[in-house]
């Protein structure tokens, strides 16, 4: 058991590895993710102006 807690931390500076890689964790989560919802957003834009000028021409 004191192996984990010494893995944990990591010799006086788990808190700041331990920060480190969760804010490296959000980060890389938010570059999957941003782009995923601009894309879905532009082709809704998309969508909305082609069935607008198609609209438009009947």
């Amino acid at each position: 058991m004191s192996s984990i807690n010494e893995f944990f931390h990591m010799g006086g500076y788990g808190f700041y590895i331990w920060t480190s890689y969760g804010l490296a964790f959000i980060v890389l989560l938010a570059n999957f993710i941003m782009p995923l919802q601009q894309e879905k957003m532009l082709l809704r834009t998309i969508s909305r102006k082609l069935r607008r000028k198609h609209r438009d021409k009947v």
